[in-house]
């Protein structure tokens, strides 16, 4: 199969992570040892989880087997889960009920967080959905999006169980869906081109009922958007996009898009997490994770 543009057209040096160090640029301190290829974060507690490629290319559709979760205590930098042939380009991440549910390619992988040597479940996906990229929830049902053909997917889990397969179930469609947050029923969703020609479908996307998937534009502002995050009041929905290394935030109250300076330049800006006034940020192509001071 002829691989999509949604590599993110790197032809660009891809730095390895084997010399990186954690140090503070101002209100930003970048935190690399120990990462490959990093594609998000989630906060759990005082614990930076961070999903990695592995591997030697940058690839977010590869099946090597390589990739493997980190996780960052204090800048520290440990393995959570080590690569063991499961996990190839693990993306959006997400616990829930003691398991932890990661996004990876054509399928959506569940650890159970007291016993994360044992086998994990595999849940694949539709022959077609190759890009299996982020995960919000509300209340016991999980909402799943895929890059490459847009489509949402909804999967309701019970505590205690199982995950059923079966429940898997389409549940709309927004063109290059990527990012994806919730708040209380709305759902606001990042689009990025999977060819990578960016179009004025490619915005920042919000349903304002889950229970009825209407699908609007949030904004009118084009881009490669990647990861959503949104602060404590859900006064900000923070962004990534990929066309200039963009970082920013939507300000609900005035309707602007506003970018911010890090005062560090990023080439892939990928899934981001906010917590108690920081915002993270993985920088992909560069094997760094950003944590900024957010005003």
């Amino acid at each position: 199969m002829k691989k999509l543009f949604i590599l993110f057209a790197i032809s660009v040096a891809i730095a390895s992570c084997g010399n990186n160090k954690s140090k503070v640029i101002s209100q930003t301190t970048v935190i690399g040892d120990g990462l490959k290829f990093c594609e998000s974060v989630l906060i759990d507690s005082d614990r930076i989880i961070v999903p990695n490629f592995g591997g030697e290319e940058l690839n977010p559709l590869n099946t090597e087997g390589q990739g493997y979760i980190a996780i960052i205590s204090d800048t520290t930098t440990s393995t959570l889960i080590p690569a063991s042939g499961v996990l190839s380009a693990p993306k959006g991440t997400l616990i829930k009920d003691n398991r932890l549910f990661i996004a990876d390619v054509n399928k959506l992988v569940v650890y159970n967080m007291d016993s994360l040597s044992v086998a994990p479940q595999v849940i694949s996906f539709p022959e077609g959905d190759i890009f299996v990229n982020d995960i919000a929830a509300s209340g016991n049902r999980l909402f799943i999006t895929v890059t490459n053909s847009g489509n949402i997917y909804s999967l309701d889990i019970n505590p205690g169980e199982a995950v059923d397969s079966s429940a898997l179930t389409f549940y709309t469609n927004v063109p290059g869906a990527n990012g994806i947050v919730i708040n209380g029923n709305t759902m606001y969703i990042a689009s990025y081109p999977a060819d990578g020609i960016t179009t004025e479908d490619n915005v920042i996307y919000v349903i304002e009922d889950i229970n009825t998937p209407e699908i609007t534009k949030l904004t009118d502002k084009a881009g490669q958007y990647d990861g959503l995050a949104l602060n404590e009041d859900g006064t900000k929905l923070y962004y990534t996009s990929w066309v200039n290394g963009e970082v920013g935030y939507y300000d609900f109250a005035t309707k602007a898009m506003v970018p911010i300076d890090l005062g560090i330049k990023l080439d892939g800006p990928a899934r981001i997490a906010y917590s108690n006034g920081k915002l993270y940020i993985p920088d992909l192509p560069n094997s760094n994770v950003i944590i900024y001071q957010a005003q």
